[in-house]
């Protein structure tokens, strides 16, 4: 059966995301958006407002168009926030981009993306500079000031006078962002989101009856970063419009997260499992006073219930599990935090305009509630599609504009909903998408390896490790396969373990078995 959410509908403002997310820059003009979590720096919302309007009025002067790609490949900071929403609100393209690609990697993208500039910091300019040699990018920016004569300084764009108004954006079709996503199966593919896809979700999460929306009193810990769609939605967009203070940290460092949510007495984390895991078992975690936090809300991957009853009685908070996909712009559903209606193993019911289902793998025919099958959901957060690729659009997206997650779950009587499994291939480790068909090429490239595969084994902290399985053409040893897979590709896809066999397993089609190899 299809299941509605039982918050109903909400209006969406058919408007563009960034004059919607800045609507308090007058009435909370001196209230803080944005603080640097290393260094204290406060950004008000009349700051923010006026940064934004004057960035985007550089960028304009710098030859941006509307309808241009612009990447960021940065880690989370005040001035990725700014940037974003200047990038939007001249009518181009953000396409965001991991700060840990090797330049081979973000050159990959920006080639995909289109992008013609490329905003960056000073320890990954070198990167940069690589990348932009086999790329479309023709200017690179540089957060804070820079002697490179290759790079501009993304400060100087806060000189010019403010751009009186958003450059005219049709919210249904102009493109907002462009992150990258593994989708379904398969390499990484460009997801279109528009305007309208971001706006809606916005809106959709603000009118949540079981959750409690955040407020103005509310102080967010941006440690989930701002190039995934999870920090996109959460902190750069929902976040501000709600008039919460958001703090920023670069990454994960569990010493200054801990002192950060102390410090400046976070309300709210967003985070992913991995970080649950320390919450609840960490003994650094009781060197802290955790108090004011009332709410840890888990998404990225799936949390165990045990986990999260864990985290709540260490730290005496609520903890609620969301889910979404960069397909979904993302959130589609959120645990309720309402007494009486919490079930912390739960991902909770679809959140407001939005509509699930749960078919059958093999017929496609819609099941009853307590049926386990592939999660399918509708709603305007979905994706216009992936960047030029049709076929993977319609590969995911039916007739009748459900998208198909290659997710397995059920929903249970009251129409919560779980995961249990997925059809899709990819390896989730710390909440980064892992792609084995990208790693199994790689793999082949090797002059010692005959034959390759890559599958996801289980792991407590991490969620899952990405492990090899090996047919050897000669002489080769783990540490040379481990050593050949890290040189070049981000930290987070690194090869963990690797076993050797005689042969991959695989039916007469050739598809590999991994379901075999996962059960070694």
């Amino acid at each position: 059966m299809i299941i509605n959410s039982p918050s109903g509908d909400v209006e969406i403002p058919n408007c563009p995301l960034t004059p919607l997310v800045l609507r308090h820059q007058k009435t909370l003009a001196q209230h803080p958006a944005l603080i640097d979590g290393l260094t204290g720096d406060v950004t008000t919302y009349q700051d923010l407002g006026r940064s934004v309007r004057r960035v985007a009025n550089g960028l304009i002067h710098k030859g941006l168009s509307k309808g241009d790609v612009v990447a960021i490949y940065a880690p989370n900071s005040p001035d990725y926030v700014i940037a974003f929403h200047a990038i939007a609100y001249a009518g181009a393209i953000v396409t965001t981009i991991n700060p840990m690609y090797t330049p081979d990697e973000l050159s990959s993208q920006l080639v995909h993306a289109s992008a013609t500039m490329l905003i960056t910091i000073p320890a990954l300019l070198d990167a940069a500079i690589e990348a932009e040699a086999t790329s479309p990018i023709n200017s690179i920016l540089v957060f804070g000031h820079t002697d490179n004569e290759q790079a501009g300084s993304f400060n100087d764009l806060k000189e010019f006078d403010e751009l009186g108004q958003q450059i005219p954006i049709d919210p249904a079709n102009d493109l907002l962002a462009l992150p990258y996503s593994s989708g379904t199966t398969g390499l990484s593919k460009g997801v279109m989101i528009t305007h309208s896809n971001m706006v809606a979700n916005i809106s959709q999460f603000e009118g949540i009856e079981h959750y409690s929306p955040t407020t103005e009193h509310d102080r967010l810990i941006a440690v989930l970063p701002f190039y995934h769609i999870y920090g996109m939605m959460i902190f750069m967009s929902s976040g501000i419009h709600r008039g919460a203070t958001v703090i920023t940290m670069p990454k994960f460092d569990l010493e200054q997260f801990l002192a950060i949510l102390q410090n400046h007495k976070i309300t709210r984390a967003y985070i992913a499992p991995p970080i649950a895991v320390a919450l609840a078992k960490h003994p650094l975690v009781d060197d802290y006073d955790l108090s004011s936090v009332k709410l840890v809300f888990s998404g990225a991957a799936p949390l165990g219930a045990q986990l999260a009853k864990a985290v709540e009685s260490r730290i005496g908070c609520t903890v609620v599990q969301g889910y979404g996909l960069t397909e979904t712009s993302p959130v589609t559903n959120v645990g309720p935090d309402a007494q009486g209606k919490h079930k912390p193993e739960s991902i909770g019911p679809p959140i407001c305009n939005t509509q699930m289902k749960v078919i059958d793998l093999e017929t496609g025919a819609t099941l009853a509630k307590g049926n386990t099958g592939e999660v399918c959901i509708r709603g305007p957060q979905v994706m216009k599609g992936y960047l030029d690729n049709l076929d993977a659009t319609n590969a995911c997206i039916d007739e009748e504009q459900w998208f198909h997650t290659g997710d397995i779950g059920y929903a249970d009587e009251d129409g919560y909903f779980y995961i249990v499994d997925r059809v899709k291939e990819l390896i989730k480790y710390k909440g980064y998408q892992v792609a084995p068909a990208e790693l199994e090429a790689l793999l082949l490239t090797h002059p010692a390896i005959a034959d390759a595969a890559v599958v996801g084994v289980p792991n407590e902290e991490a969620g899952e490790l990405p492990k090899a399985f090996v047919v050897k053409k000669k002489d080769v040893t783990v540490e040379d396969i481990l050593i050949f897979v890290a040189e070049q590709v981000a930290p987070y896809k690194k090869i963990r373990l690797v076993e050797f066999l005689e042969a991959i397993p695989k039916a007469p089609s050739g598809k590999i078995l991994r379901r075999l190899l996962r059960d070694r």
